[in-house]
């Protein structure tokens, strides 16, 4: 059963930013979008498993810093290869000034 888990302070992250967030010892990415939309994916490109919080966020999208693959940040769908499988994504929601996510 999913619980939602404390992720970060909703300030810690500006419009059309990511920020890297572990629970366990899976990785993921929360994005703030260009309309202020906040989204969870899994934080590892699903080409060649590197970190997507090191990539350019623009509108609703991130692309990966090492072969340029784009993913969706709302849905997770692949834009552009090389990468071809979906990132997973997660409920997310702010209460209180945190962000929590449904994990």
């Amino acid at each position: 059963m999913a619980d939602w888990i404390d992720a970060c302070a909703a300030d810690d992250i500006e419009a059309e930013d990511v920020i890297r967030y572990d629970h366990g010892e899976r990785s993921f990415i929360i994005v703030r979008d260009h309309e202020d939309n906040v989204f969870c994916t899994d934080g590892l490109c699903t080409h060649e498993n590197v970190h997507l919080a090191e990539g350019l966020v623009v509108e609703n999208t991130i692309e990966c810093p090492k072969h340029a693959s784009i993913f969706d940040c709302s849905t997770g769908e692949v834009e552009t290869p090389p990468a071809c499988e979906n990132l997973q994504t997660y409920a997310t929601k702010i209460e209180n000034g945190r962000i929590l996510v449904k994990i």
